[in-house]
């Protein structure tokens, strides 16, 4: 599932396979860019900006300009050596294939491809809050952004990408595991904002350039998680049988004892 860290890892993926690197053939299966072809650009950069992808192309005479995807919970990038054999996903979900002299990058499933000039990057990412693995992380501007709506969930608010960019319900509910925070307590009666967001923050990272996402520090099968996934099994701390629920449209997962309702 993509989260903050899988992003971030997708895009140093795509820059080493991309960056520096002149395109020799583009092939856009969305109806939107059905026909656009970037041969001849050269990809200059590739950055994350929470689930968001944005590879950022030059070409000599024209403004620069950014391919931006977003992954929401099922896009995906793989990049294959040009004769390789391309296995990421089934052929159908192609969305994207990006062609240089060395590589080739598919994007599966992707959401939202666009192609913009870069300088009117923010009209697609510049609603985002701080994002949890960029030079912008801010926890205070955070904070400010979660608090300004008091009455919604701190479930809500942690993945409402709007206050912070970057947390998915994987870390949603670690999070507020790790904090003994009821994933329903409204965000008035959370009495420390600054540390939650700052546990949050630490969690993304702590998984950035590994594919494995792992909050208890074990990399083991079925020991990566406190809470998440892990319906009626026994919690890690009290063995109390961890609860699941439709919430907001998504599901979450939490302890009864270690999150006790307010």
């Amino acid at each position: 599932m993509p989260e903050g860290d899988t992003v971030w890892n997708t895009a140093r993926v795509l820059e080493k396979a991309l960056t520096g690197e002149v395109l020799t053939g583009s092939d856009f299966r969305v109806p939107r860019l059905a026909t656009t072809d970037l041969t001849g650009w050269t990809v200059a950069e590739s950055a994350s900006r929470g689930k968001h992808l944005l590879l950022r192309l030059t070409r000599d005479g024209r403004p620069p300009h950014t391919l931006h995807s977003h992954l929401r919970m099922d896009g995906a990038w793989r990049a294959y050596a040009p004769r390789e054999r391309w296995t990421g996903r089934p052929a159908h979900l192609i969305r994207v294939v990006l062609r240089t002299a060395r590589s080739v990058a598919v994007g599966y499933h992707l959401h939202e491809v666009t192609l913009i000039p870069t300088a009117e990057e923010d009209r697609l990412v510049g609603h985002l809050g701080p994002d949890l693995l960029g030079a912008d992380w801010d926890p205070a501007e955070a904070v400010r952004r979660i608090a300004a709506k008091p009455s919604a969930t701190i479930a809500e608010a942690l993945l409402d990408q709007r206050n912070l960019a970057g947390v998915g319900n994987l870390y949603k509910a670690e999070t507020l595991f790790l904090r003994g925070l009821w994933p329903w307590t409204p965000v008035a009666r959370v009495t420390d904002l600054t540390g939650t967001v700052e546990l949050a923050q630490k969690l993304v990272a702590a998984n950035r350039g590994r594919w494995t996402q792992t909050t208890t520090g074990s990399l083991r099968k079925g020991e990566t998680n406190y809470v998440y996934g892990r319906r009626a099994q026994p919690c890690r701390r009290c063995a109390t049988a961890i609860r699941k629920a439709e919430q907001d449209e998504r599901v979450t997962y939490w302890c009864p004892r270690c999150q006790p309702e307010p």
